[in-house]
């Protein structure tokens, strides 16, 4: 504990970025968390209820469990169902528009947390070598003492500890976040498959058979 105190004493103008980023990183956490909690939806309940109406061709009570669902998956939904009534035959392109501008709202945030997995062990690594430089140099104007050797590189590795520790909980984080936005890039592919379903069909069912053509 008092190697700590001292480290924070003395090296605190390089540790204060480290410190920084552990807050940006607690930030964005709770920010994702949130925001995922408040968005989480069961893709395979809703497919059933859409794949009935569309069955149906009932594109309004399609409309309306879009709307009831709601979070990203309902607004994915809802604007699939619209572009299924306007434009059938450019569905694909436009649904994936639809689900790209959803993945960049999962997506937000999170090259913050890949950053600073990324610079934190540099900073720390940083600190420790601002520390044992002072610590040569200490050792230069008052000679070879142990105990200042022992304290002096003691406290230039809380910097290292300090920035790794940031580092792996930023890249834990991220790798979490990235496999949750995987999974709702999944469930907007099975939707879009699910849509897509129908448009084939319907064209297939509007494409007039060799039996009814006239030689």
């Amino acid at each position: 504990m008092d190697l700590l105190l001292h480290s924070i004493k003395l090296d605190w103008p390089v540790l204060l970025p480290i410190l920084i980023c552990s807050i940006f990183v607690v930030a964005v956490v709770i920010n994702r968390f949130s925001y995922y909690a408040k968005n989480k939806r069961e893709v395979v309940l809703l497919i059933p209820k859409l794949q009935r109406e569309l069955a149906k061709n009932n594109l309004q009570a399609a409309q309306d469990i879009a709307i009831n669902c709601g979070g990203v998956i309902g607004e994915v939904t809802e604007e699939a169902v619209r572009i299924f009534s306007e434009q059938k035959s450019g569905f694909s392109r436009s649904f994936d528009i639809a689900a790209a501008l959803a993945t960049r709202k999962l997506e937000s945030y999170l090259t913050i947390l890949g950053t600073i997995g990324g610079v934190a062990p540099f900073l720390g690594l940083f600190g420790t070598v601002v520390r044992i430089l002072y610590t040569f140099q200490d050792l230069a104007m008052q000679g070879n003492q142990s105990a200042a050797v022992a304290m002096g590189i003691g406290s230039a590795l809380i910097a290292t500890a300090f920035g790794l520790g940031v580092a792996i909980v930023a890249v834990v984080f991220y790798n979490s976040f990235q496999s949750v936005v995987k999974r709702y890039e999944d469930d907007f592919q099975l939707l879009k498959l699910l849509f897509l379903s129908f448009v084939d069909s319907n064209d297939e069912s509007t494409t007039p058979s060799n039996s009814n053509i006239s030689l």
